[in-house]
C-alpha cells in the first residue's frame, strides 16, 4: 500500500488519458532530465527550487509530482503545493519507477514550442470530421491539456501557421499528416512515442473511419457515422470538438478496458420470468 499522499505507477497509469487526470509536474533536475528527456504523458517541467513562487498556480487542482526517484524533490514540492491549497501526491518510485514498470512515455522531440501562456498552438482546416477531431483529442489527453486549436479556411492554413506561430496538421505536405496508408492520428501516436495497446487499437479504428476502410475494424463505421452526425449538429468547429471529446474518451476506454465484454438481449431470462409469473 502506498504511503499517504503517494500514488503508485499502476494507479497513475489508470488515470493517464482520462478527462479528469491530475496535473503532472516533472521536477527532475536538469542533469536527470538530460539523461532521459522523455516525459510521462501531459507532464510539465517545473523547477523544484522555485516551488514556493509558483505553487499557488495550482490551487484547487489535483497534482502528481515526479522527480527521479520519488524522494526529496517531489516530497518537498508536493508539500509546498499542499500548503498553497492543491491536492498533491508524489509518484512512488519517481520517474525511474515509472520507466521500470514500462509506463507510457512521451517523446519531446516534436512537441511544438509553447506560446507565452504555456500552450501549444495548432492549426488545421475548418469543418473537421475524424482526423481533425481525433488528433486534438490525442494531444489534449496525452501531450498538452491546454493546447489551442485553430480551424481556418483550407487555403489559409499555411499562412495562419506562419503568422500566428502555429503548427499545421492534417493538410498536405506538412510533418503532421497522412503517411502511406496511415492517417495523421497514426503519425502522432508514432512520433510522440505513445506505445499503448489501447491507442494502437484506437488508431486502427480512426484509420478505418478516416480513410474509407470500414473493413479495418467493426467500430470504424460507427465512428464515421457519429463523426458525420456531430459535424451536422454543430456549425462552430470548437463546439464540435468539445462535444466529440467524450466520444473519443469512450472509444479509448473501450479500447483499454472493455474489448472482451459483450452484450445481448437476455431473452432466456425474460421467458423464464414470464413462465414464473404465469
Amino acid at each position: 500500500m502506498p504511503a499517504p499522499d503517494t500514488i503508485t505507477a499502476v494507479q497513475l497509469s489508470r488515470l493517464i488519458g482520462l478527462p479528469d487526470a491530475p496535473v503532472l509536474l516533472d521536477v527532475r533536475t536538469k542533469q536527470d532530465y538530460s539523461s532521459d528527456p522523455r516525459l510521462i504523458p501531459t507532464s510539465v517541467l517545473r523547477d523544484a527550487a522555485s516551488a514556493p513562487d509558483w505553487a499557488a498556480e495550482f490551487v484547487g487542482n489535483s497534482v502528481v509530482v515526479i522527480c527521479e526517484r520519488g524522494l526529496k524533490l517531489s516530497q518537498g514540492v508536493a508539500a509546498w503545493l499542499r500548503h498553497a491549497g492543491a491536492k498533491a501526491e508524489v509518484l512512488e518510485g519517481g520517474f525511474e519507477g515509472w520507466v521500470a514498470g514500462n509506463g507510457m512515455l512521451l517523446r519531446p522531440d516534436h512537441i511544438p514550442s509553447l506560446d507565452p501562456q504555456g500552450r501549444t498552438v495548432w492549426v488545421t482546416r475548418s469543418r473537421p470530421k475524424i482526423d481533425r477531431i481525433a488528433c486534438p483529442w490525442l494531444i489534449r489527453r496525452f501531450v498538452d491539456p491546454k493546447a489551442v486549436f485553430l480551424f481556418v479556411a483550407p487555403s489559409e492554413v499555411r499562412a495562419v501557421a506562419e503568422r500566428f506561430t502555429a503548427t499545421p496538421f492534417d493538410v498536405e505536405d506538412v510533418f503532421w499528416s497522412h503517411r502511406g496508408e496511415g492517417c495523421t492520428f497514426d503519425a502522432m501516436v508514432e512520433e510522440f512515442g505513445l506505445k499503448s495497446e489501447a491507442l494502437s487499437r484506437l488508431a486502427l479504428i480512426v484509420r478505418g473511419a478516416d480513410t474509407d476502410r470500414p473493413d479495418l475494424t467493426p467500430q470504424s463505421a460507427g465512428l464515421l457515422a457519429a463523426s458525420l452526425g456531430l459535424s451536422r449538429m454543430y456549425r462552430d468547429d470548437l463546439a464540435q470538438l468539445d462535444a466529440a471529446m467524450g466520444l473519443y474518451d469512450a472509444f479509448f476506454r473501450w479500447s483499454r478496458d472493455a474489448v472482451a465484454e459483450t452484450h445481448d438481449w437476455p431473452a432466456a431470462t425474460m421467458n423464464t420470468r414470464s413462465e414464473t409469473v404465469a
